[in-house]
């Protein structure tokens, strides 16, 4: 099992973690999900290169933890088995985010709970605005515990949800529902559908905005697509060259993440965070600008420095950094590369 602690401790560790996209088709439709992930979304169609990429992240030796996301993950049958039986194989901790909307029929067929047992953990969303049955999501997290994972529930921060979620946990797993599963709040996020549902962050001095706390955690994309960057937009080729990389097999799939892992602005910036960097004479002029997200001030510093990286910036990045654990930075593979925390972290969870 690993819960929430321990999973995050390993996100914020860099080339210790990567997510694993591995759809944009979600049958669900949230109206506060952060994405735009719809029902008829592209999904796989490649598997043959899917599998290149899944053996890219179970060969990588760095790598100890690998989340897989969407979209709704379990809408892909193929997909989803192959990548759950080589990641668990490989001895890496496999991590589903889902709906639980496999929960409307019932008792899951048996290759959803054999995913779930080969999971370290699973996280599911619980919240309010989750149009899926109460009795689905109820039945999710029961096909969870039966199975061994360890439950994450994941609610928005606001304690009548989170009172609900401890309600439906306790209906779903009894009074001792503690030891099989937690309860993670997370903010609510104006992006993707929710961009009209919830107020934008308010705007703060570049130097105040922390760490980006998923820095250190790449984005793989079924397509081969692999961003140092969990916002939509950024996946699917947008923004800063600096945060892209393209592989085409297993091969350049640990080369793509060498790279990003030893890359020293996202080092910083997953450490040190924007109190650090604002510090340099290239950034300086950024400490007092306001932002109203980590996201803004890294793609404005991205575009400012166009791939460089001074001396300066290095030496920050082999700065050890109280609280979190310390993870030495990989070299990046030989041959060219295959083409206060930030709220913006929780776009991991992709529901």
């Amino acid at each position: 099992m690993l819960r929430f602690a321990e999973l995050d401790a390993l996100r914020r560790q860099r080339g210790r973690s990567a997510l694993l996209l591995i759809t944009d088709r979600c049958p669900v439709g949230c109206a506060h999900c952060s994405v735009d992930s719809r029902p008829d979304g592209p999904r796989v169609t490649d598997h043959a290169l899917l599998a290149e990429i899944v053996e890219g992240l179970c060969t990588d030796e760095a790598l100890l933890v690998v989340g897989v996301s969407g979209g709704e993950p379990f809408v892909e049958r193929r997909a989803l088995t192959h990548a759950a039986r080589r990641i668990h194989a490989s001895g890496k901790a496999l991590v589903p985010y889902t709906s639980g909307y496999w929960g409307a029929g019932g008792d899951p067929p048996g290759w959803i709970r054999s995913v779930l047992r080969l999971s370290a953990c699973v996280v599911l969303g619980v919240d309010a605005h989750h149009p899926s049955p109460r009795a689905a999501v109820a039945t999710a997290a029961r096909a969870v515990a039966a199975e061994g994972a360890w439950l994450v529930a994941q609610v928005l921060d606001d304690p009548a949800q989170i009172e609900a979620a401890r309600d439906l946990l306790s209906g779903a797993l009894g009074a001792g529902w503690r030891d099989l599963a937690e309860i993670h709040p997370v903010p609510p996020l104006p992006y993707g559908r929710a961009r009209g549902l919830f107020p934008e962050a308010r705007r703060v001095p570049g130097a105040r905005l922390g760490r980006c706390a998923i820095a250190h955690t790449p984005t793989v994309r079924y397509d081969g697509r692999i961003s140092a960057c969990c916002d939509e937009n950024v996946i699917m080729g947008a923004g800063p060259p600096d945060l892209h990389r393209v592989a085409r097999d297993r091969d350049g799939v640990r080369r793509a993440l060498a790279d990003l892992a030893a890359d020293p602005f996202l080092a910083v910036l997953g450490s040190l965070g924007t109190e650090a960097l604002t510090t340099l004479p290239r950034y300086r002029d950024l400490a007092e600008r306001e932002f109203s997200g980590i996201c803004g001030i890294c793609r404005h510093m991205l575009r400012r420095a166009a791939g460089e990286r001074d001396a300066l910036l290095h030496a920050l990045a082999l700065l050890p950094h109280p609280g979190t654990a310390a993870s030495p930075p990989r070299e990046p593979a030989e041959g060219p590369p295959s083409g206060s925390d930030s709220e913006e972290a929780e776009r991991r969870n992709r529901r």
